[in-house]
């Protein structure tokens, strides 16, 4: 792959991305400990939080790996298209 081809986020994007998600996690994790709930209830949704954490996580991988993959096949079928035209106009 060309260098050129290469999509690079920006340092402002990185950091933009990772305060929200900071923020988003540590607003919520602060909401269920200050929750005027028992404390089962507290570890229960605690635990359905870190399980939707995680969750989203393989997701995002999961995408960007599809992703990623359907990439890698479109290159190789263009490949070979680009080697059988070439292939024809040699013979023809």
């Amino acid at each position: 792959m060309k260098t050129s081809e290469l999509r690079q986020d920006t340092q402002a994007w990185i950091a933009q991305v990772w305060i929200s998600f900071l923020l988003a996690v540590g607003a919520s994790a602060v909401g269920i400990v200050y929750a005027p709930i028992d404390p089962w209830i507290k570890a229960y949704i605690g635990m359905g939080y870190l399980f939707s954490l995680g969750s989203t996580f393989t997701l995002a991988k999961t995408i960007r790996d599809d992703h990623e993959a359907s990439k890698l096949v479109n290159r190789l079928t263009d490949a070979r298209a680009e080697k059988i035209l070439r292939d024809f106009e040699v013979e023809g």
